[in-house]
């Protein structure tokens, strides 16, 4: 059974949820350049991988090359 508090509780989160939605349709879409190919191994970036993580350098090949190494240089 719903109380005044969570009636308040939707409301605040309703506000909270608006001003979010405000605030990313403000930011600039493009905020960073993706590259088109790899800046390791010249391979093609896709397109979907450029729109997905706006400025992304690496393919996945790479990246994943990247981020084994860190792993391993973490331990």
């Amino acid at each position: 059974m719903a109380d005044i508090a969570d009636f308040a509780n939707d409301l605040v989160q309703d506000r909270l949820d608006q001003a979010l939605a405000a605030r990313n349709a403000a930011k600039p879409v493009l905020a960073a350049h993706s590259f088109l190919f790899c800046v390791s191994c010249d391979d093609p970036i896709p397109e979907a991988r450029r729109l997905a993580l706006l400025g992304c350098d690496l393919c996945v090949i790479c990246q994943s090359v990247v981020e084994s190494r860190e792993v391993r240089h973490a331990r």
